[in-house]
């Protein structure tokens, strides 16, 4: 948007240059001096006439030499008013013969006029322009002249222009060449002078302040890292100093030419700090010679104490002294910057421009360079933005450079971390299923040698004893049979379904049950799964119930059995019911031929539920409940 609006008022200006050839180039004039006494305000009409003869041809633009020492001698000045200061009044009278006859208005335009005083301009005697403030003013030579001239009673263009420059005694005026036209003619050159040597800088200026206020706020979360309050510091005192460029009126207060001049040299204080915390290095003389320097100056030059005068004739050397302050700092910033911080070269090389700039406004504040040339120091907060502004594009490309950096390390790590644990899973998944496989071996091999070892053992001896009916071998060899295919049923997958498991036995007992006249009812219903249902706690599970179903076909002489599921409260019950003779439970349990009831009841506790009896002379009732959630058991 910047570029565009330079190039719009450099297309501007051109069109307005080509326009130029219908006004008056005033390049000669006559000039002579007044001494007065304190600065005072225009009469209303003045006539070239009324001045003494003493008229001096000169060419413009006029720009006499200024004696520094000279301006800063002191006198009996010091301490006085501004209405009794010792003031000189220069006059310049141009001729207007050879004006081009136009129509419309008609305006004066000059580049600059340098005086620290009031300036007013007379056409044919009449004051057409003058400055409203009394006084030493301080932005007047920042802002061209621009006068828009009313004609004559009948239409004329004035013949004389007459120009009153006010100023103090040691103080020489600079003068460009003017310019008279049609106000349309002359409107494109003085707008571009303007926009170039005041709104431009205005915007970069305040630019430049608004990314400083954001700085502050960042400070203000993270007050460890001071380089952001710098960085506002350093926006502050830039905007400051370049106030007496883009304030719009002439300024004749004392505090506002203290506050643009101090703020030079605390502009290269901050800029002294933040190239040390670039390159690491203390330069405690340095720092304390540019601290003492910004102090002393600041409390010379104060308005309040009146110890030295804040006037254009000290001004010019205190310049000076900022231009070798920020000459020193660049340097020594520089070369300590040398090899330890490139960003530290970079805002040293910056520095040095805006030195060089200013050292070019000083030439041309003091008649070394043509009036009519530009205020390069207007744009030493362009040259700072866009140094600190390649800083901070160079931190952000380097912060997204190491975040990118880290997230790849990262990553990296996180892919070797998920191999190391995808290998140590799959060592657990190994030595888990060995132990699965082991516990599982012992388990069989231990259920085997405690029933079905057990049974056949019993059954050899009492073969091999002679006393044992076929019968009974036979009913022995069934019962081993029942427990093989109980402990085959209890490797099968239930997936905790109880229903499922008990399906199993069923399909195992209904043949058996067949050839002993004995009906089944099976009056089961949905239940819950049972997330702990492992083969050793169905096994345990079916060996009850199969115990519970032996003892009704060996003992009761029922002709019914009933088995039934429900849920009951936390956890499910398992009902068995025949319609056989019934025997005293507390009895058996007591007797040693109770013992199957025992191992019932021990079976039950192993996965923590509970069985229970009810026998009348028509029949018995079986209990078998079991939890929903077993607790954990330690080992």
């Amino acid at each position: 948007m910047t570029l565009l609006a330079v190039i719009g008022a450099f297309f501007g200006g051109m069109s307005g240059l080509q326009q130029s050839r219908a006004a008056l180039h005033l390049e000669r004039a006559d000039w002579q001096v007044e001494d007065t006494s304190g600065f005072t305000t225009p009469p209303p009409r003045q006539q070239a006439g009324d001045l003494p003869d003493a008229w001096n041809p000169i060419r413009l633009p006029l720009a006499l030499p200024i004696a520094l020492l000279r301006q800063a001698d002191g006198d009996a000045t010091v301490g006085t008013s501004s209405a009794a200061r010792p003031t000189r009044i220069t006059w310049l009278r141009v001729s207007t013969r050879h004006l081009p006859s136009s129509n419309g208005p008609l305006a004066l335009y000059g580049a600059r006029i340098k005086t620290d005083g009031t300036i007013a301009v007379y056409a044919d005697g009449r004051l057409v322009h003058r400055a409203q403030q009394l006084g030493p003013l301080w932005n007047s030579t920042r802002t061209p002249l621009w006068v828009e001239l009313d004609r004559g009673p009948a239409s004329t263009p004035p013949q004389e222009i007459l120009i009153r420059l006010e100023h103090s005694r040691n103080t020489q005026v600079a003068v460009s060449s003017l310019w008279l036209g049609p106000v349309e003619t002359l409107r494109g050159r003085h707008g571009l002078r303007q926009w170039l040597q005041q709104e431009l800088p205005a915007m970069l200026s305040a630019s430049f302040l608004a990314v400083g206020v954001f700085a502050l706020f960042v400070w203000f979360r993270r007050p460890g890292e001071t380089g952001y309050l710098l960085f506002f510091n350093l926006a502050a005192t830039s905007f400051m100093r370049g106030l007496h460029f883009y304030v719009g009126q002439p300024i004749a207060n004392d505090w506002f030419a203290w506050l643009t001049v101090n703020s030079l040299f605390w502009l290269v204080l901050v800029v002294h700090f933040f190239l040390r915390q670039l390159h690491q290095r203390p330069l405690r003389w340095l720092t304390w010679a540019v601290v003492l320097a910004t102090t002393a100056v600041g409390v010379l030059t104060m308005p309040g104490l009146n110890l030295v005068q804040n006037t254009p004739r000290v001004t010019p050397l205190i310049y000076a002294v900022a231009a070798l302050m920020g000459a020193a700092v660049c340097l020594v910033g520089g070369v300590s910057a040398w090899r330890r911080s490139t960003e530290g070269r970079l805002v040293a090389a910056g520095i040095g421009i805006c030195v060089l700039l200013g050292i070019t406004d000083w030439l041309l504040q003091n008649n070394f360079i043509s009036p009519e040339g530009w205020y390069l120091g207007a744009y030493t907060n362009a040259v700072t933005f866009s140094v600190f502004g390649v800083l901070m594009y160079r931190r952000y490309v380097h912060a997204i450079g190491a975040v990118e950096q880290l997230n790849d390390s990262l990553a990296e790590r996180l892919r070797k971390r998920e191999a190391d644990l995808e290998l140590s899973h799959q060592r657990l998944r190994d030595v888990e299923r060995l132990r699965t496989i082991s516990d599982e071996r012992q388990r069989l091999m231990q259920d085997m040698h405690d029933g079905l070892g057990s049974s056949l053992i019993s059954a050899i001896r009492s073969v091999e004893g002679g006393g044992m009916s076929d019968e009974k071998i036979s009913q022995i060899l069934k019962s081993c049979l029942d427990d093989l295919k109980l402990t085959l049923d209890s490797l099968e997958p239930v997936e905790a379904d109880l229903l499922l498991l008990l399906a199993t036995l069923r399909y195992r007992l209904e043949p058996r049950l067949e050839g002993t006249g004995v009906s089944l009812r099976w009056e089961v219903q949905e239940l819950p799964a049972l997330e702990w249902l492992d083969p050793s706690s169905a096994l345990h599970i079916l060996r009850i119930v199969q115990e519970s179903i032996s003892n009704i076909l060996r003992h009761t002489r029922a002709t019914e059995i009933r088995v039934e599921t429900a849920l009951d409260g936390a956890g499910v019950r398992v009902t068995i019911e025949d319609n056989g003779q019934g025997f005293d439970v507390d009895k058996v349990l007591s007797s040693p031929s109770g013992r199957g009831l025992q191992n019932q009841r021990r079976r039950a506790r192993s996965i923590q539920g509970t069985i229970s009896w009810e026998s009348r002379p028509t029949g018995t009732r079986f209990m078998l409940w079991l939890p929903l959630a077993r607790e954990a058991v330690g080992a």
